[in-house]
């Protein structure tokens, strides 16, 4: 393994790299062949037989060998050029039966562009094998030529390589200098030839990417079902959450309440001393219940966000936190209430983690506007060290912002400080 101390420009002829997409276009050459002819041929054949019923279970067949294509495509660029392309949708009849499925296929987008990729990828592949072996051989011919430019006078009974020739006298690389000179041409496409290599396998991969994976719609779709699933398992889990509280909090409290007043009733005629006692006690226990609903409304969604926006809102979280907090709040108007909602609570459990975790002695919350996005910002000078790991508080959020299209990034290095950035769509 070349060390990486070396330049990139040294390292690169020498790096599994590029072994790995030099044998990627070795490959692509034999197999671009065989898919092109097959490809040409059946759906040739199957376009001809149109006017009989034989031709559209052959271009369907056509379509299905082409998918089989895009699935090995798939397998040796995710092995040899480390790219993972998800597989398209697979095609489904809406109803049992050959014809049903035959109907998809020919309908599916997904495996015209398989047929396409089997086309376009026969000449891109001769041109990358040619252009990428015609490089290789002169690159390490050319350098190594110290080492074997005894073959010609030896066995060719001629005094190097010919550089010109016309029957009449030619020129060959013969001497010291001459030789020195064809070693550094060969040094120079040695060195040229992985970054002409992995040009072209990029082309590759936009390729890959753009003809064998799902399309666009397919992958929002996708997206939204996952985000929509995400939506889901939240507002359950708040619900949850609600009702736990209230049968913790407040129902408790206020059946404990009940109790202690009927107690009261009852020694109120005989021992009004105790009964007002209990009564007092009551009254306590009443203070306490209208704290913990406060609490727990201003967990669900606080007047102060709807009477006053953001800026007074999270001026009050910021007033509760445990840790000094400044708030800078620039806005021109008030997004969506969703995305409002969304954001104060997102400021909300990162100033919870400042005050659990952080050891911060310090933290700032900014919110600004940058096009049609909303950016929240919180930073703490605290120990740093904060990740979104799986089931951890900074995954869900995450995943909660990622619901609404929503982006959640973290620098915390260890020992600090940490910064983390929110993005909201802004949707007024």
């Amino acid at each position: 393994m070349a060390s990486p101390r070396l330049p990139a420009a040294v390292r690169a002829p020498f790096e599994g790299r590029t072994w790995r997409e030099f044998g990627y276009v070795l490959l692509g050459m034999p197999l671009g062949v065989l898919y092109f002819c097959l490809a040409i041929s059946f759906f040739s054949a199957g376009a001809g037989l149109l006017v009989t019923f034989l031709g559209v279970p052959l271009l369907a067949g056509t379509l299905a060998m082409c998918r089989g294509f895009g699935a090995v495509e798939r397998a040796r660029a995710r092995g040899l050029l480390r790219l993972d392309v998800r597989a398209p949708e697979p095609v489904r009849g809406r109803k049992a039966g050959a014809f049903s499925w035959m109907g998809a296929m020919l309908k599916s987008g997904a495996s015209w562009r398989h047929l396409l990729y089997a086309l376009l990828h026969f000449p891109w592949a001769v041109f990358s094998f040619s252009l990428v072996i015609a490089l290789w051989c002169w690159g390490w011919g050319l350098f190594t030529y110290p080492l074997w430019q005894w073959v010609f006078p030896m066995y060719l009974g001629q005094d190097g390589l010919q550089l010109y020739g016309d029957g009449t006298h030619g020129i060959y690389l013969d001497s010291g200098f001459e030789v020195t000179v064809t070693c550094l041409v060969g040094l120079l496409f040695v060195l040229l030839g992985p970054w002409v290599l992995r040009g072209l396998v990029n082309v590759d991969r936009l390729m890959v990417s753009g003809l064998l994976g799902p399309s666009r719609l397919a992958s929002r779709v996708t997206e939204l079902e996952s985000d929509r699933g995400v939506v889901v398992d939240t507002a359950a889990a708040d619900l949850r959450r609600i009702e736990r509280d209230l049968h913790d909090g407040a129902q408790a409290r206020l059946v404990s309440l009940a109790m202690d007043l009927g107690l009261a009733k009852e020694k109120l005629a005989h021992d009004p001393l105790a009964a007002a006692a209990m009564v007092d006690e009551a009254h306590g226990e009443v203070k306490l219940a209208l704290q913990e609903l406060r609490d727990l409304a201003r967990g669900i969604h606080p007047a102060v966000l709807t009477d006053r926006g953001l800026d007074a809102a999270l001026s009050a979280i910021a007033a509760r936190c445990a840790v000094p907090v400044t708030v800078d709040v620039e806005l021109p108007g008030r997004p969506a209430a969703a995305i409002e909602g969304i954001a104060y609570f997102t400021v909300s459990e990162l100033l919870q983690n400042v005050s659990k975790h952080a050891r911060a002695r310090h933290a700032w919350v900014d919110v600004w506007r940058s096009g049609d996005r909303l950016m929240l910002q919180v930073r703490d000078d605290g120990a740093g060290g904060a990740a979104p790991a799986a089931g951890h508080g900074l995954a869900g959020l995450a995943e909660r912002l990622g619901a609404v299209d929503g982006v959640l990034a973290v620098d915390s290095p260890a020992g600090g400080p940490t910064t983390v950035t929110a993005e909201l769509p802004w949707r007024a």
